[in-house]
């Protein structure tokens, strides 16, 4: 959610009342209030307008002082569905969004003390800035002026910019995993959490899969039946509170969007998450971290990033000399192969070229880099190339030569000193 430049002025505002407090008994909290304004056009089609307006969450009870008169104000009363038990983390993380709620016309009153048949409702979701968590808590008002079942999804009581809601926290659903990566063939627990301010209450549980428009119910559960259909949840932790999803081993069927839904009539609470398939890639070069050749000399280098999923993977050949007094170039001649479908759902691919150096090549250093979607900084393996002076063929005829005068001359000095003892021995003397 992106905050508005009055949600940041209403956080600097209110930092001497929030302090150092901790987040279970923060007394206000700096929101935006997202108002509708719904209407019919000419031709009888409704129409939404929003409106951004600065407001605040402040805990206490009626008749609290309010703690800023010129924003407008939801006075929230203690419960069983308090949000601030399950938030986490520091005040500056937390973004916070209040909408009103629409029952769709339908009229339930709340089985709480002071619930009315007229009560009108606001949705309020707290998220953390890093994604450790999101939390929708469901609040009730109970307006001065009673209001018909048709005003409620039509026609809204106007709010005021400074004025007060006196409200009750009646239901919170929450999840501590709004986006998951997970590997391929690992357990993986789906979390969801709810709240209400009454005791056995009539709800209705379910958990949905959506993958590439595809819809598909894993589990649900009703407690006034009793029944329960699909695996993955437990009715046991259900009765405390926690609804959270078991997944069978990974595979790539599993990614997509996971609901949890919790339905206490006339309250829909529910919070999608996202999971993600996600394997690195193992990279390999075909050389030693030091590669000696000959001027002229041609060699086939090979980088392989194998086991990655998805198929989103970027392979580089980077040249840069030793000392790093330059930047790295990124070499044009490199060839890939197809990305292969390996049996285990992952995928593989090949980036190669042919080096033929000069002496002026000797000291580079040649990396490949591949980035992937699951590593936060590429893979980097490197190898420093040294390059040595070709001999011609002259200089190798020019030696072979010498080797076979050589062995001439030892030959003819063998064979003349052999003569000269055999005349030696046939004088007489």
């Amino acid at each position: 959610m992106i905050w508005t430049f009055n949600g940041l002025v209403l956080l600097l505002l209110f930092s001497d009342v929030l302090g150092s407090q901790s987040l279970s008994n923060v007394q206000w909290l700096p929101c935006q209030l997202i108002d509708e304004q719904v209407h019919k056009n000419e031709e009888g089609h409704t129409e939404t307008q929003y409106r951004h307006r600065p407001a605040g969450l402040q805990f206490g009870q009626a008749g609290d002082k309010v703690l800023n008169k010129h924003v407008i104000t939801f006075l929230v009363g203690a419960s069983k569905a308090d949000m601030r038990r399950y938030i986490e983390g520091e005040e500056e993380t937390l973004q916070c969004e209040i909408r009103r709620y629409s029952t769709g016309g339908i009229q339930v009153r709340w089985p709480s003390q002071g619930a009315q048949d007229h009560d009108t409702w606001f949705s309020c979701t707290l998220r953390h800035s890093q994604g450790l968590f999101v939390i929708t808590t469901f609040l009730r008002h109970t307006p001065a002026k009673p209001i018909t079942a048709s005003q409620d999804y039509l026609e809204w009581n106007p709010i005021e910019d400074n004025d007060v809601l006196t409200t009750s926290a009646v239901m919170l659903v929450l999840t501590r995993t709004p986006a998951v990566q997970v590997g391929l063939l690992k357990e993986q627990k789906l979390h969801c959490q709810f709240a209400v301010d009454h005791k056995l209450p009539n709800l209705t549980v379910e958990w949905r899969h959506t993958r590439r428009g595809d819809r598909t119910k894993l589990f649900s559960y009703v407690r006034s039946s009793g029944k329960a259909d699909g695996s993955g949840a437990s009715v046991k932790a259900i009765a405390a509170g926690d609804a959270s999803l078991k997944l069978p081993l990974t595979k790539q069927t599993s990614e997509g969007t996971y609901v949890c839904s919790v339905y206490v009539p006339p309250l829909y609470g529910s919070h999608d998450i996202t999971l993600s398939i996600m394997e690195p890639p193992r990279v390999s070069v075909n050389v030693d971290s030091t590669l000696s050749m000959t001027e002229g000399a041609e060699r086939k280098v090979v980088c392989d990033a194998e086991s990655y999923y998805p198929l989103d993977v970027v392979i580089e050949w980077l040249r840069e000399p030793s000392s790093g007094s330059r930047l790295p170039e990124v070499l044009k001649n490199v060839l890939f192969s197809s990305h292969r479908h390996r049996q285990d759902g992952t995928y593989s691919l090949t980036a190669f070229f042919w080096m033929r150096p000069s002496l002026r090549d000797s000291g580079y250093r040649y990396t490949c880099r591949v980035s992937h979607p699951s590593l936060r900084v590429p893979i980097r393996k490197s190898f420093t190339l040294m390059v040595s002076e070709e001999i011609s063929m002259f200089w190798y005829g020019v030696g072979l030569m010498t080797v076979v005068l050589l062995l001439v001359l030892v030959v003819m000095l063998y064979n003349l000193i052999s003569a000269r003892r055999e005349f030696n021995k046939r004088k007489p003397y």
